[in-house]
């Protein structure tokens, strides 16, 4: 588009939130102004952590923002969830340096969603992500970086930047869907005998334990709740031997800026917090984020505390959707359906980019013919 003017912003602070958020819309918090600002101002994406910001922005020749995309240099692969190791090892084999690198994505969240950011009176939407691509591209190029990758972008843009040449890669997640259910017992009616028996074991365990469990929405959570659910996020982080990403300042932060859009979920022993499950709201989705808990012989806990009471909530509140993120082929036999994600990736060096190409085709394939199979494991009745 003649006159559009390309400019990188290394903190988002440096873009008006209004501006930003009518790019983003409401439907994904995770894009929003306030999630990715919250995770600059906590400390948790900085230069120190390796998550240089270098927010994409389009304006056109009288200033008007047309389009954004959340960008970062990266210093590592940590906290992406598309895991490229294996590249950057290729890539200094052949006596490349892959780090650093451009990454479009939501840091630490491997929650789908929109990542080439549109104004919505644009009059034409898909030539002004195709325009914000080659930006990523040429942004890519003038920094000197490796590569670029768009990581859990949509199926739309995704099909979009293969159109162009980007390499495109799927990956799996498990997601629950609302078929206009009234009740959990609505949902279990839907299952395999067997399974719905299953489901009603882990429950009944799971609230026989001794435990309460409560549900806190936005300025509901006090800065005494959040600094116990940070010691339950380093507890999960140790026991899996990770890296503890997010800066405790970070969880205030987000229920003083997305109010009830913050749902957190918690388990008590006694009154005293020992468990809890943080959930972010969209305009139809619940999203599952983090989750932990002290050590303690509590069976379920994780299936009560993460899946069912997030199916529980989104009956109540409507929603359609619960995305319980990354991995998990334990979620099927719960009621949570494999779903496709994508990713697309830049990569210049031709041999580097025609090994990894080759990759991903034979990836692809594997990942959907693997689907049927997965789908097929779910808990669902074969009647219906």
């Amino acid at each position: 588009m003649t006159g559009t003017t390309m400019i990188l912003h290394r903190r988002i602070a440096e873009i008006p939130a209004r501006e930003w958020d009518d790019c983003a819309g409401d439907d994904n918090p995770f894009v929003s102004h306030a999630f990715l600002s919250a995770l600059e101002e906590s400390g948790s994406t900085s230069p120190q952590t390796g998550w240089l910001p270098q927010h994409l922005v389009l304006r056109n020749g009288a200033g008007r923002l047309l389009a954004v995309a959340p960008l970062y240099a990266k210093s590592h692969s940590f906290g992406e969830y598309v895991f490229d190791q294996q590249w950057a090892q290729a890539f200094a084999q052949a006596g490349g340096q892959y780090y650093p690198k451009l990454q479009a994505a939501v840091p630490f969240s491997p929650v789908p969603g929109p990542r080439l950011l549109v104004h919505p009176d644009a009059p034409d939407a898909d030539a002004l992500r195709q325009l914000a691509a080659r930006a990523l591209r040429q942004a890519c190029g003038e920094l000197g970086l490796s590569s670029v990758h768009v990581t859990f972008c949509t199926q739309h843009e995704y099909d979009l930047m293969g159109q162009t040449g980007w390499l495109q890669r799927l990956g799996v997640q498990y997601h629950w869907d609302n078929c206009d259910y009234t009740t959990f017992d609505d949902f279990l009616d839907t299952l395999a005998s067997r399974k719905r028996k299953a489901i009603r074991r882990e429950r009944r365990d799971a609230n026989a334990c001794g435990l309460t469990f409560h549900t806190y929405r936005g300025h509901e959570i006090t800065e005494s709740l959040w600094h116990d659910f940070y010691q339950f996020y380093l507890s999960t982080v140790d026991r899996k031997w990770g890296r503890a990403y997010l800066q405790p300042g970070f969880f205030p932060l987000l229920s003083q800026r997305l109010g009830d859009r913050v749902v957190l979920m918690v388990a008590r022993q006694n009154g005293v917090p020992v468990a809890g499950a943080l959930n972010l709201m969209g305009r139809d989705t619940l999203y599952g984020r983090n989750w932990g808990r002290l050590e303690g012989d509590w069976p379920f806990l994780h299936f009560e505390l993460c899946y069912y009471r997030a199916i529980d909530f989104a009956i109540a509140t409507g929603l359609k959707r619960v995305e319980a993120g990354a991995q998990g082929e334990h979620k099927l036999q719960r009621g949570y359906r494999p779903c496709l994600t994508h990713s697309a990736h830049w990569i210049d060096l031709p041999g580097l980019r025609e090994a990894v190409a080759d990759y991903l085709r034979h990836e692809r394939a594997a990942i959907e013919a693997e689907l049927p199979a997965l789908d097929a494991l779910t808990p669902y009745r074969a009647d219906l």
